[in-house]
């Protein structure tokens, strides 16, 4: 049976389609099944683990045990943490790397970030308890242990090395610094044995070392401190002695901030600086890397989760169940005219020229609280919800016409949740049976914790009326004579076009120059990444819906839940 939208010129079945949903889900176990085959390259096992630290904080690691350590044969250990807001996994290039080269990682949640408790920055930042946990492991040589932390994480490994000053040999500051604002200030004889990796375009060179410019790095009077010279310190020249625990060098990958994470350059330094300072271990060189083909496995994984998504959504609305919910699409627009190009430019610009304004009001007007515990998603919330209502407003001044057909609240809402409840039922099922979550680069889909669903429950509500009223904007710009694949195309422009030359303008100017020219919030600059890809999905979601039920309600319910689960389980909980 089929009926016929006259609109989009095809018949559409009434029975439901499953394969969409089926190739989803082969590409989604074949990438866990790649990402879990290279961590467990050469025999290395990995584990999810928790344990207690200070006050009975309940902390989170990924343990990566290589087949060489055993109680008989201990070996070198290392202690890697990730940056703020992100996770246990954001370390994956540095911990799958230091486990094939025979050392025993522990790849830690910083406390408030992942499956790790308390409130973020507490208990320096989770920093001892994960040293003391990893000295208490009997295939670990507790005479042979190194510390490598990216970002807010080297503030972490440095409270675990104040805290205990002789429990560690080396460490590895990756796009991080001694002193203010949240570490000891450094010295030529402490930390020991201290590498820093400082990127060339790294966005937070003034607060780590007090220069404008990462590229100018060496002429940094902290860093000169740290390396007991009054003149520029020598990239990749070796001060002081390894014997003595004095030895210091700089590395200046070409790459910036975040993308330590995915450089070779700067994984191999680290690579190169344990290689020197630890003994132990199976020698590879720095070059021998793998970890790149984990971030393919998990990166086609985030294609396979929209994909669930849409092949449920497909497959849900077709039912009988469902039948108030379906509808023919019927497009806004006669044609791309003057008015329609004019409320693109709107649409396309407005949301990226909001982004910096309402993250900073929100840093200094929502502070965290019980009502708001997590200040970046509060930030996130305050920009969705003004972009809507500025979209709403102009629109009224516009006189924009609205999408005819409007979908049962209650049925779309319950359709909404079960398409969600597809994509997690995948990622439940990828963390049981391989251990991996859906992730590429800083865009990372994980399962919340339980705390973290009860945070959800605060942002959801004003996330969704945000999102309903962004995908209605795009289904009232939807034109008669599109094809399928020009309305794709044509929302995704619309949502992502603004941060594209935002960020085009940003980072262009920082490989030109070296000059952030958004130094004044470097956190938000960084985030700002992230809005394209989950914008692009967005855009793909909200067509792919309307196509099928000539309204903007699904597409809008599902982007506000999928934001919220996104931003909640993938960043800090302050309180």
């Amino acid at each position: 049976m089929s009926v016929t939208d006259e609109n989009m010129g095809h018949a559409i079945s009434t029975k439901p389609r499953w394969w969409l949903i089926l190739i989803g889900l082969a590409i989604v176990l074949a990438g866990a099944f790649l990402a879990q085959s290279v961590r467990t390259a050469d025999g290395t096992i990995v584990r999810d683990i928790r344990f207690k630290g200070t006050n009975g904080t309940v902390m989170s690691a990924l343990l990566y045990v290589p087949k060489n350590a055993t109680p008989a044969t201990p070996a070198p250990g290392i202690l890697a943490v990730h940056g703020y807001i992100n996770s246990r996994e954001t370390q994956d290039g540095f911990a799958i790397e230091f486990a094939r080269r025979g050392y025993v990682v522990l790849s830690l949640d910083q406390t408030g970030h992942g499956y790790s408790q308390g409130p973020a920055f507490s208990n320096g930042f989770g920093g001892p308890d994960g040293l003391k946990y990893l000295r208490s492991l009997p295939m670990v040589d507790v005479d042979q242990i190194g510390l490598e932390g990216h970002s807010m994480g080297g503030w972490t490994v440095l409270a675990a090395a104040a805290a205990m000053p002789n429990a560690y040999t080396s460490m590895v500051l990756e796009g991080s610094s001694t002193g203010a604002p949240f570490a000891q200030e450094g010295s030529p004889n402490w930390p020991r044995n201290a590498a820093v990796v400082f990127s060339r375009y790294d966005e937070f060179s003034n607060l780590m070392w007090g220069v404008a410019r990462a590229q100018d790095v060496a002429t940094s009077s902290k860093l000169q401190t740290l390396f007991g010279t009054k003149a520029s310190v020598v990239e990749n020249r070796l001060y002081g002695s390894v014997a003595d625990g004095t030895a210091r060098k700089l590395y200046q990958p070409a790459t910036t901030h975040p993308g330590d994470h995915a450089s070779t350059a700067a994984i191999g330094h680290a690579i190169d600086w344990f290689g020197t300072t630890l003994t132990g271990g199976t020698p590879k060189p720095a070059n021998d890397q793998i970890w790149y083909w984990k971030e393919f496995g998990t990166g086609i994984g985030l294609v396979g989760f929209v994909m669930i998504m849409l092949g449920a959504f497909d497959a849900l609305v077709r039912l009988p169940l469902f039948a108030s919910v379906k509808g023919t699409p019927v497009p806004a627009a006669a044609e791309r005219d003057g008015a329609w190009w004019k409320g693109f430019a709107f649409s396309t610009v407005l949301p990226a020229l909001l982004f910096f304004p309402t993250f900073i009001a929100a840093y200094l007007l929502l502070p965290a609280s019980q009502w708001l515990p997590q200040a970046v998603t509060t930030q996130i919330t305050l920009w969705a919800v003004t972009s809507a209502g500025v979209s709403l407003l102009i629109g009224r001044m516009m006189g924009r016409s609205s999408a005819a057909q409007q979908s049962n609240w209650f049925k779309s809402i319950l359709l909404a949740l079960a398409t969600v409840a597809a994509g997690y039922a995948a990622l439940l099922l990828v963390d049981m049976l391989f251990l991996t979550d859906f992730r590429l680069w800083v865009v990372a889909v994980k399962l919340p914790s339980a705390s973290q669903w009860g945070i959800a429950a605060i942002y959801v509500v004003p996330l969704t009326l945000a999102f309903l009223v962004t995908t209605k904007s795009l289904a009232n710009a939807t034109v008669r004579s599109d094809s399928a694949g020009r309305r794709y195309l044509a929302a995704i422009c619309t949502l992502t076009t603004g941060f594209i030359v935002l960020l085009g303008v940003i980072y262009g100017l920082l490989f030109m120059t070296g000059s952030l020219i958004t130094a004044f919030d470097p956190l938000s600059t960084v985030i700002a990444i992230q809005f394209v890809p989950v914008l692009i999905a967005i855009a793909i979601i909200a067509t792919f819906t309307w196509q099928r039920t000539g309204s903007y309600r699904s597409g809008g319910l599902i982007a506000g839940i999928l934001v919220t689960l996104y931003a909640v389980a993938g960043t800090a909980t302050q309180i």
